[in-house]
């Protein structure tokens, strides 16, 4: 199985607790649109010829980073932008998350990550979150010079895992991601922790939960 990396397994917005202290009364607000013009840059730049547009999800954090400060007339410097950025490479992990990751593995589940990260991006994460020992493969598209919801994304998980997309399970608390990942062929669960609408694209995820652990349901404990 495959997990989404930023949104999933890293909480986003766990940014705005900095970002509040650097500018109280606006953290929220400037995690919410730093979080909403990355990922509006990656379909821009897949959208918009593919590998000649691409710049590597590092970058694109920071230049929507930027763009969201100017767009709140935040007092900018670099010192605040390069301490947030820190921060976003060292994301917080869901509480929930080191358990459901060491029942897979009693499980004999394996775990990994396809992610739009980085491969550096995604090291520091899963090293940070000590889950190192608990996921493999760590996949990031950056070798495809294309982000999420392109399919050429999606074919990173069959090649790594040698099976066919409907036999791997692809984890996202990102609703158009697990709509990508559905209509790529994947069995999918949507993790919609903040019981947000279904998007209307015609399709549903396979299974919907609002916590990682129903994950577990998918995996369940070997009868003794």
């Amino acid at each position: 199985m495959l997990f989404d990396a930023y949104g999933t397994l890293f909480d986003v917005y766990s940014v705005g607790l900095l970002a509040e202290q650097l500018f109280p009364g606006r953290g929220d607000a400037l995690a919410q649109l730093w979080r909403d013009k990355q990922i509006e840059y990656t379909r821009l730049v897949s959208m918009s010829g593919g590998e000649e547009r691409y710049q590597p999800f590092w970058t694109l954090t920071r230049w929507s980073l930027q763009w969201a400060a100017e767009r709140l007339a935040l007092p900018w410097s670099a010192q605040a932008e390069d301490r947030l950025m820190n921060q976003y490479r060292h994301l917080s992990a869901f509480p929930e998350n080191r358990e459901v990751l060491l029942a897979l593995k009693a499980r004999g589940v394996r775990a990994g990550v396809l992610s739009n990260g980085d491969p550096e991006m995604l090291a520091v994460a899963v090293r940070s979150a000590g889950f190192a020992d608990l996921l493999d493969p760590v996949l990031s598209v950056h070798e495809t010079r294309r982000y999420k919801t392109d399919p050429a994304c999606y074919a990173l998980g069959p090649q790594a895992l040698g099976r066919p997309a409907r036999e791997i399970l692809f984890v996202s608390s990102n609703g158009w991601d697990a709509i990508g990942a559905t209509w790529y062929g994947y069995a999918t669960l949507w993790v919609n922790r903040g019981g947000a609408p279904l998007e209307r694209l015609g399709t549903a995820p396979g299974r919907i939960g609002r916590s990682l652990r129903d994950v577990l349901d998918v995996f369940p404990e070997p009868a003794a």
